[in-house]
């Protein structure tokens, strides 16, 4: 099977979410020492590392165009 094929494709985002999931559930079994109160809540690390992933890519989109955002024109000259 190559990587390529939409079966191995499927198969493959099928264990990330496995994985994922697994990871998500075994927080319910690990002993919390949460410093701030929040961060001591079901699953708290994967919401501020989601929050925080989405956050970087809109944020590096927005102040990343604007420094190398070019005019329109920019090939006409």
């Amino acid at each position: 099977m190559k990587l390529e094929d939409p079966k191995a494709i499927r198969l493959a985002w099928i264990g990330f979410i496995a994985c994922l999931v697994v990871l998500l559930l075994l927080d319910l079994v690990v002993e919390h020492h949460p410093h701030f109160g929040i961060d001591g809540y079901f699953g708290f690390s994967a919401w501020y590392g989601f929050g925080t992933c989405v956050l970087m890519v809109v944020g590096s989109k927005k102040l990343v165009g604007l420094f190398l955002k070019r005019k329109d024109t920019y090939y006409d000259d």
